[in-house]
């Protein structure tokens, strides 16, 4: 038997995955997440052979909570579940410990083998997905500027997070909402491997980014 954990902070979504698992006669859903802190604190204490991971979800989002489980259980295997299909974002979950990457909205039968796949240890990308990170692996190095492994969104974020922006002005300035760009932020902390907006926004400014100062204009 499977055991896995569901982490995705909308509950129609997590109780449709679940119904769609309940149909496998080798799988067990053992436990349902809000959030990356409580899928880390359900995993500990279940011990999943799989947690289907949403990448974005309010306060601790899935790349911070595939990283916390790859030291915490790392033998839970992470299965990424979400709507992002940009390389940079297959990357960050790759990097952060993930097995596997699929898109909401792949089929059942889909779902189902992707998780008994990660399961007996393989790895698994979704066509949609596949396609743009051999691109970015055969991509020459230098094409694109400073931090090449983020988003041309995730770098214009740090760049307003570099001139002193807060997330509300960055936000408004995008016409984003606030969830969105804390969601960017916390990816960019990931992929550049610094734990908190200080060391990023340091980083940021070494490389010439954000070299205008004060809030945006209105």
């Amino acid at each position: 038997m499977i055991r896995v954990l569901i982490a995705d902070d909308h509950p129609v979504f997590r109780r449709g995955l679940a119904g769609v698992l309940a149909e496998a006669e080798d799988i067990q859903v053992v436990g349902e997440a809000a959030d990356g802190a409580e899928a880390v604190r359900l995993a500990e204490h279940h011990r999943p052979d799989v947690a289907l991971m949403d990448l974005h979800m309010e306060t601790v989002g899935g790349i911070e909570a595939t990283a916390e489980l790859r030291e915490k259980a790392p033998q839970v295997a992470v299965l990424a579940l979400t709507m992002a299909t940009d390389a940079e974002s297959v990357h960050a979950a790759l990097r952060a410990g993930a097995r596997g990457y699929l898109v909401k909205g792949a089929a059942g039968e889909r779902i189902l083998a992707a998780v008994r796949s990660v399961a007996a240890g393989d790895t698994v990308f979704g066509a949609d997905v596949a396609g743009g990170l051999v691109r970015r692996l055969v991509e020459p190095h230098g094409r694109r500027g400073p931090f090449p492994q983020l988003t041309e969104r995730e770098r214009e974020v740090l760049a307003m997070m570099a001139r002193g922006w807060d997330n509300t002005e960055i936000a408004r300035h995008l016409f984003l909402s606030e969830k969105t760009v804390r969601n960017n932020v916390s990816t960019i902390f990931t992929k550049l491997s610094v734990g908190d907006r200080a060391r990023a926004v340091a980083m940021a400014r070494d490389a010439g980014l954000g070299n205008q100062t004060g809030p945006p204009t209105t």
